[in-house]
């Protein structure tokens, strides 16, 4: 048996704030080397090749790093800050460029890079059709780069420029390489983000004007205690919607829909693996310590969006899945990304160790599940050219139980995966978040949030539903005729981009304790002050 207590390997303090400190900036060192002419010995058969095989090594490296940081992190600590750099920037305004590491954001570091290192890997071999590859590869760093710094970072400046650097090149990825309506669907997604980042900016700025630092670990210890009520209401309020825009919450999610539905394959699999991270984790690590009572004023309303979300993507979902609606199944497991970051809202708003715990593991659950699905469609659009349900579901459907056995098996696989069934990963988050909601925090509302509970274990009900639908009409249908083309099953390069989330969905399920092991400590210090 492994003992998680301690770390796996005894690395130095400094050699641990370098992995961190080279996990933010390796990426970006790495775009830069992208647009580079390839040496004439690397590159291969054409240069194309060679920019690829780079992003490939490139992400492989920085996945490797964050394993290295993940084996010498003092699991007997986790809610310590561990591998911290602390470097004054802009002393006027007490801005620092200060990094580091616990157990609530390790596992979204590791989500990150391994995301990332799959997506160049399924890339290497399926190229989505635009624009140089170099542009595509360094676009990819970029974006990797900006996410693990929004995970790793500890100041509320540099979180939020970190959390913007992803925008650019998200919009470019859609914008470039993307499907049909791409362009719309990248305007839409920027402006949405963009304008909700301004107010964000606006509360940000407002809570360290009146706390005097702009330092996420001392306001956190702080609990608020140094910003007035009304202050802290009014920097919720600001800051929330921006975390909202990008989680997405409804009714801000309506750019989400269009932007997976344009995006490629893997576009897709890190808007929702990572980037829809990004806004829940603002929540637990800016608006829950820093803004307790600011919060607890808007923790119903969040928890009765977060419900309506849950609802409403199911909804959703029921509606494209039906014969004859024309769904688009991208567009389908979009929507449930809405229901399902309802469920990680809902959590965050009971203000607890159990909902918070488990919207964390939610997050988790969801990157591994949602970018399997979007790999899995991705791949089956490649094969037959579309993605409308009603195609798939024909005479001369998919049918991808007796054409394609395997392929069918993973699909169902992620589906029951993402309905939350237990031993697998969706189950605990959404159980944790329902619990939590169902004893929140004193002072809030516990009818309120029993109905809120009640309403989504409805929308676990319509979860099943819709994902069933889906499975049967895409999954079973009559053995393919002689004259049918054949259909090509799961590909070596597919298995191997695949098989990481796969085997991560069932360990997560019947193992939790090692995610939670390193998120509760961390939470249970963040919601007491700081204080362990």
């Amino acid at each position: 048996m492994i003992d998680i207590s301690e770390p796996v390997i005894d690395i130095s303090e400094s050699v641990m704030q370098f992995l961190l400190a080279f996990l933010v900036v390796g990426p970006l060192i790495g775009a830069a080397a992208a647009l580079l002419p390839a040496p004439p010995g690397l590159k291969g058969k054409s240069p194309d090749q060679a920019v690829l095989r780079h992003g490939v090594t490139v992400t492989g490296v920085m996945l490797a790093a964050a394993i290295v940081l993940t084996l010498g992190f003092d699991h007997d600590h986790p809610a310590k800050m561990q591998a911290t750099t602390d470097i004054k920037w802009i002393p006027a305004l007490d801005v620092r460029l200060h990094l580091g590491v616990d157990g609530i954001s390790l596992p979204l570091l590791v989500l990150t890079a391994l995301l990332t290192f799959l997506c160049a890997l399924y890339s290497y071999f399926k190229m989505p059709s635009g624009p140089s590859p170099k542009a595509f590869v360094a676009l990819l760093l970029v974006l990797e780069s900006g996410t693990l710094a929004t995970f790793a970072v500890l100041d509320l400046v540099l979180f939020f420029l970190a959390f913007e650097m992803v925008l650019i090149p998200m919009y470019f990825l859609i914008a470039r390489w993307g499907g049909d309506q791409r362009q719309a669907a990248a305007w839409k997604f920027i402006l949405y983000t963009l304008l909700g980042s301004v107010v964000m900016l606006l509360g940000l700025l407002l809570i360290g004007l009146k706390a005097g630092t702009f330092d996420m670990v001392a306001l956190a210890t702080d609990n608020g205690r140094d910003i007035t009520t009304s202050v802290q209401v009014i920097a919720v309020l600001a800051i929330g919607i921006g975390l909202a825009v990008k989680t997405p919450m409804w009714p801000l999610h309506s750019w989400l829909p269009d932007a997976h539905t344009a995006a490629p394959t893997v576009g897709s699999v890190l808007l929702a693996g990572v980037l829809l991270k990004m806004g829940t984790y603002g929540f637990v690590r800016i608006a829950l310590p820093i803004t307790p009572d600011g919060m607890h004023v808007f923790a119903p309303y969040l928890a009765a969006f977060a419900v309506a979300g849950i609802i409403y993507g199911s909804l959703a979902c029921l509606a494209l899945a039906r014969p004859g609606a024309k769904g688009d199944l991208k567009r389908l497991i979009a929507y449930s990304s809405v229901g399902h970051m309802g469920f990680v809202l809902l959590g965050i708003a009971s203000m607890t160790p159990t909902g918070v715990n488990g919207a964390l593991f939610a997050n988790i659950a969801h990157g591994l599940i949602t970018g399997l699905l979007f790999f899995l469609v991705g791949a089956l659009k490649d094969r037959y050219g579309t993605t409308d349900i009603d195609t798939l579901a024909g005479s001369a459907g998919a049918a991808l139980y007796s054409r394609a056995p395997r392929f069918g098996g993973l699909l169902v696989f992620g589906a029951v995966a993402s309905l939350g069934l237990p031993g697998l990963a969706g189950f605990w988050g959404e159980m944790l978040a329902m619990f939590g909601a169902f004893d929140p925090a004193p002072g809030l509302s516990r009818p309120a949030f029993l109905t809120f509970t009640a309403i989504a274990a409805l929308g676990t009900l319509l979860t099943a539903a819709y994902l069933l639908v889906v499975v049967r009409r895409v999954c079973m249908g009559p053995r393919p005729t002689a004259d049918q083309p054949q259909l090509a099953d799961v590909q070596g390069y597919e298995f191997a981009a695949w098989t990481p989330l796969v085997a991560l969905t069932v360990l997560a399920g019947l193992w939790p304790a090692v995610l939670l092991g390193l998120t509760d400590p961390a939470v249970q210090k963040l919601l007491a002050g700081g204080k362990s």
